[in-house]
């Protein structure tokens, strides 16, 4: 399998034993509605889309929703960790699932990301 820069994964340490998922995604504000979630899944980034315009927030929350929704985590699971005024962010996945060793945890991250795009 080919790394990615999209995704990478942080292994837990003895401070803090959970591992991370980041993701590197673009983001297209002020897209249609209809238009609202994960356009692409590429080897540089995850491209979003969403209705939101990139004011006060907002669009960032619609990010944290659309990948909620797309990777069956709650909200309180991501983070931006970087780029909260950029169209191109990091976000940190977390949770029990993202514990499965690197190799399960981005394939199983990748599979619900291919679903959200064949089905947008």
């Amino acid at each position: 399998m080919s790394a990615s820069r999209a995704l990478w994964y942080v292994v837990g340490t003895k401070k803090s034993p959970h591992g991370t998922l980041y993701m590197h995604c673009n983001v297209k504000p002020g897209a249609s509605k209809t238009r609202e979630g994960i356009a692409a899944v590429g080897d540089e980034a995850v491209e979003i889309c969403v209705a939101a315009q990139a004011r006060e927030g907002e669009a960032n929350k619609a990010v944290i929703k659309v990948l909620s929704e797309a990777l069956d985590l709650p909200k309180s699971n991501l983070e931006i960790t970087q780029g909260h005024k950029s169209r191109s962010k990091t976000v940190a996945v977390v949770g029990s699932w993202v514990n499965s060793g690197e190799e399960e945890c981005i394939k199983r991250v990748r599979d619900y990301l291919d679903k959200a795009v064949e089905e947008a």
